[in-house]
């Protein structure tokens, strides 16, 4: 078995001072708002002190997505966004001087149909960290880890409160990155409160492993990011900060920012 990378979430994770509240890991739709909207957004969430960013393939049947990702997924669509045009994208990023740990985030069929052993050498080569597929159940992934791991890249997988413990153990104990804990029994969309189940199914994977926990599906505030203080190293927010991004479509990066800087308490603390 083909040994986890060490990638940049290993070292954005480990310089977490003790304590802290969970870093930010905002989420963003490739080809949203427009095609070539991916690295100007992923500069603003660097310059706002997110920990590391997702970036969300569109695909035309999104099971995980809630209807605010849905929405962007289709405008991404007919905005012509691709798999391979989105880790060109990532590719321009870094290029523009972005460091921070990357993530995508795709289905089986887009993995496939690029091909797993070039989707793990360009995305590598691109300056991609990790790799997230909801749809990719455990005991069918052995090929696609074998070869993300092999070029470099985290193969980040899911758990949610509905999975079973025998299960749990097995995913953790195969993780790379850092473990995704959903937040809720569903899909994506912002909630009001953190769920008591949440809280603990990232107690029960610390129990199982050393990896950072990130806890996605429904966060939209800065009290939310307090609250996991303590119980997540990371934070993922997407639907909220798509929605914010939506109401400003003329100036996204501007939106991207006041937001990020909302949620991460960065306005409290100039304040301050």
């Amino acid at each position: 078995m083909t040994s986890a990378p060490v990638t940049r979430f290993d070292a954005a994770f480990a310089a977490q001072a003790a304590g802290a509240p969970p870093g930010l890991i905002p989420y963003f739709t490739a080809g949203y708002p427009s095609f070539d909207s991916l690295a100007a957004l992923l500069q603003s969430a660097q310059r706002t002190g997110c920990i590391a960013a997702e970036v969300g393939i569109p695909f035309s049947d999104p099971l995980a997505d809630g209807p605010t990702i849905q929405r962007t997924g289709q405008v991404a669509l007919r905005n012509g966004m691709t798999l391979e045009s989105a880790i060109a994208q990532v590719r321009l990023a870094r290029d523009g001087g972005v460091t921070m740990p990357l993530a995508v985030m795709t289905y089986v069929n887009p993995v496939l149909s690029f091909g797993i052993e070039a989707l793990a050498r360009d995305a590598a080569s691109a300056g991609v960290d990790g790799v997230i597929v909801p749809d990719l159940p455990l005991d069918e992934a052995a090929g696609v880890r074998a070869a993300m791991h092999a070029a470099g890249v985290a193969v980040i997988p899911l758990v949610a409160p509905t999975t079973t413990p025998d299960r749990l153990e097995r995913i953790c104990s195969t993780a790379a990155g850092f473990v995704y804990c959903v937040g809720v029994t569903g899909v994506t969309g912002a909630r009001a409160t953190v769920a008591g189940d949440a809280i603990e199914l990232l107690d029960s994977v610390r129990c199982l492993t050393s990896l950072p926990r990130a806890l996605g599906f429904g966060l939209s505030t800065h009290e939310h990011l307090t609250a996991l203080r303590g119980h997540a190293e990371a934070a993922v927010v997407g639907s909220a900060l798509l929605d914010g991004i939506g109401r400003d479509l003329e100036h996204p990066v501007d939106a991207a920012e006041r937001f990020l800087n909302a949620m991460i308490g960065n306005e409290a603390a100039r304040a301050g």
